[in-house]
């Protein structure tokens, strides 16, 4: 192959070359943005959808490990007053008034249920300075025993020492305080009491970068700008264009990266065989 021709074909490869790599230093890479967001929102701050309000709790970065970017997230929260309910098995130890109490079911088809104050005898044990702090078992009978003034000791049925508990009978739809609210009696059955009331509850939807979360009954595309700054958009259909464009322009570089590569080895290639000895 003659060196001139060689230097023609090593020059076009060239241009060729330089062309694409101008235009893939040169292009700008696209990016998400939403225009015109339905919301645009920082950590604290408040929005209605669907006529109920909503709260940005928090905007978290977490670094990426090595060459990995950031991860931002939020989370957007939502407190309401729903029906809440806790069932109480038959037998079971529960605290009302701050104070103990043992749920006692009883018949086949019961329509209330009773606690039973469950008596702190160690307390009142302890308080009675004329009582030892433990009882005794005499014959299977329970006993206190009391010491007297002159250091005399007797034996008292626990039955007589100890108050009587006290009870608290309720049928379906009674109301009582419990935990700081006014619950009511749901249903009772031979093994369980069901009790509600209406109480806050609070719901929490996690948000990604670019991720589609629904709010209410309204789907959204979520997008970070900053690591300080949620836009809420509902128009998806802008957003998925832009991932088109996205994805075609990824194409095109990874196209003119190849060209490039081929044409500058293409080069090398020509010169190494113009210069290559000849064997005639």
């Amino acid at each position: 192959m003659q060196r001139r021709a060689v230097a023609v074909y090593v020059a076009l490869f060239l241009l060729v070359a330089s062309v694409a790599g101008v235009l893939v230093v040169t292009a700008e890479d696209p990016q998400v943005s939403l225009d015109n967001p339905d919301y645009e929102l920082s950590e604290g701050d408040t929005f209605v959808v669907d006529g109920e309000e909503y709260l940005v709790s928090g905007i978290t970065v977490t670094e990426g490990e090595d060459d990995e970017e950031d991860e931002i997230t939020a989370q957007i929260e939502r407190e309401e007053v729903v029906e809440q309910t806790e069932t109480w098995a038959n037998e079971s130890t529960v605290e009302v008034d701050e104070r103990e109490w043992q749920v006692r079911i009883t018949g086949d088809d019961p329509d209330s249920f009773t606690l039973i104050e469950v008596l702190d005898r160690e307390a009142i044990l302890a308080e009675d300075d004329t009582a030892d702090n433990e009882t005794v078992d005499r014959d299977g009978e329970e006993f206190v025993v009391i010491t007297d003034e002159e250091g005399e000791s007797r034996l008292v049925p626990a039955d007589e020492y100890f108050p009587a508990p006290e009870e608290r009978t309720y049928d379906v739809a009674d109301e009582f305080a419990y935990a700081d609210t006014t619950v009511a009696v749901d249903s009772v059955t031979p093994d369980e009491v069901v009790i509600g009331w209406m109480g806050p509850q609070t719901t929490t939807i996690d948000v990604a970068q670019e991720s589609t979360v629904t709010v209410g009954e309204t789907e959204f595309i979520a997008h970070f700008p900053n690591d300080s700054t949620l836009t809420l958009s509902t128009d998806i259909d802008a957003y998925d264009a832009q991932l088109a464009d996205i994805e075609r322009f990824d194409q095109q570089n990874d196209g003119l990266w190849r060209v490039l590569i081929i044409s500058v080895l293409s080069s090398l290639v020509l010169v190494a065989v113009a210069f290559m000895p000849s064997r005639y």
